[in-house]
């Protein structure tokens, strides 16, 4: 058998990888199609509407994931897998449907919008489907912070690399024909998904009984709410900038250049902070530091301000979402990871939404940016302290860094090891020497023999 890497058949990981990579470069060639102008076609006043709108439309999809999808992923021994070919293949059907009604006028025009619909839908169910089967491919609970950095830079550069070309076509030939690309594109992904090893998932009775209570433990519950505040910030910041800087699209597009930077650098640092500091630590850190950097924002000029907010808060988001999927993936239940998944992220699209709202609202750039700050502070102090104030509780993780925890194994096991030879050689020192006990002779029958000479 052949033992050059070059000459191995992918890991199970591997093609996990190249499947999503193929699945951004689709959903980036659908979004190329339907780019309009949210934004700067109509007034502010009016955009406002168009804007509550479109987060109305966001929240939809989940009102399908969570009740409906979440349960099937565990449903099936294979359901995560086939649930991401499904996707691909659905996304691709939906993009040639559109293909046919996206250039028409109403009533035909309309049918795009329940066509964009599902294939929102489909989107976010690909999204927990890879998420829930990304430890099983795995297989190492250490290498999920990496393994999940490596699949969002993957989305980073599939997104640009596949929506380049859907721009190109869009321009030359129209948004049909992107989306007849998208439909190609989805295809491909089908059977790329099928190639991803199937997964067993077996769950016993006690398993069964732990399930609610491993989904309800801190360290997931507490992590879940600071992540949510950290999408909430996404969401207020980027609609905040949007609407504020709408004059000056030279300082929104610093924001949004920053924001995709902090985005990269994010992905990229996260594992490497992995090393220092546990899945818990990074979410206090992304928290914490991010509020510091929005702090300092708020004393600068407004392009300089939302672009250091936007760098810092993308940076932050980045991290905390690789230790939130992380430590889900450690802690959460193996049979119903589909279920936690859809659940959370549910709550976290009402995070974003809610946060897009609160950004809307005409304010002072100064003071919006100051109000951001403090909610991250407090969010990240509470935080911590919660994790403190659990720490009496049974847990299975600790806030001790990975690096900490080996050091004290390696200790302890030689603390105990010293601790069993000093015994042993005690022991050895205690015992006296071994002598052998005189023999006894067995006694003569015929009585003691006489003195020689007697009578």
């Amino acid at each position: 058998m052949a033992t050059d890497p070059r000459f191995l058949p992918p890991s199970p990981f591997s093609r996990l990888v190249t499947a999503h990579a193929v699945s951004m470069c689709g959903d980036a060639a659908i979004a190329a199609s339907l780019a309009g102008s949210l934004f700067f076609s109509t007034p502010t006043d009016s955009s406002r509407g168009k804007v509550l709108l479109y987060l109305m439309v966001t929240m939809l999809p989940f009102a399908v994931v969570a009740p409906v999808l979440g349960p099937a992923l565990d449903y099936r021994r294979s359901g995560r897998r086939i649930l991401i070919a499904t996707s691909m293949l659905g996304r691709g059907v939906l993009a040639l449907l559109m293909a046919r009604w996206v250039s028409d006028a109403a009533p035909g025009g309309l049918l795009v919008y329940p066509i964009a619909f599902g294939i929102l839908v489909l989107a976010k169910g690909y999204s927990i489907a890879k998420s829930a089967l990304l430890p099983a491919l795995l297989g190492r609970a250490d290498e999920l912070v990496r393994a999940n950095s490596k699949l969002a830079l993957v989305s980073a550069i599939a997104t640009t690399v596949g929506g380049v070309p859907a721009f190109v076509v869009q321009d030359l030939f129209g948004p049909e024909w992107s989306l007849r690309f998208a439909f190609v594109v989805f295809v491909i992904g089908t059977f790329l998904a099928l190639k991803i090893p199937s997964v067993t998932l077996a769950q016993s009775e006690r398993e069964q009984e732990l399930e609610r209570e491993e989904l309800h433990q801190p360290s997931i519950l507490l992590a879940g709410s600071a992540m949510g505040l950290i999408r909430g910030a996404v969401g207020y910041l980027a609609f905040f900038a949007a609407f504020s800087l709408k004059s000056d699209l030279f300082a929104l597009g610093v924001a949004a250049t920053m924001a995709v930077a902090g985005g990269f650098v994010g992905n990229i640092i996260g594992p490497h902070v992995r090393r220092v500091l546990r899945e818990e630590q990074m979410l206090a850190a992304a928290l914490l530091v991010t509020a510091s950097f929005v702090l300092i924002g708020t004393l600068l000029a407004t392009t300089p301000a939302f672009a250091i907010a936007s760098f810092a808060v993308a940076i932050g988001a980045a991290t905390g979402r690789l230790a939130f999927d992380s430590l889900l993936q450690r802690d959460g239940p193996d049979a119903a990871r589909g279920r936690a998944f859809a659940r959370f992220e549910t709550r976290f699209q009402v995070a974003w939404v809610i946060g897009a709202l609160i950004g809307i609202i005409p304010q002072n750039v100064q003071l919006g940016l100051l109000m951001l700050a403090i909610v991250l502070a407090l969010g990240g102090v509470s935080y911590v302290a919660a994790r403190r104030a659990a720490q009496g509780r049974e847990m299975r993780t600790t806030l001790r860094p990975e690096a900490v925890d080996r050091a004290v194994g390696r200790a302890t096991r030689n603390v105990r090891r010293r601790f069993r030879d000093q015994r042993r050689r005690g022991r050895r020192r205690a015992l006296p020497p071994a002598t052998p006990a005189p023999r006894p002779y067995p006694p003569d029958p015929e009585g003691p023999e006489p003195f020689p000479g007697g009578s």
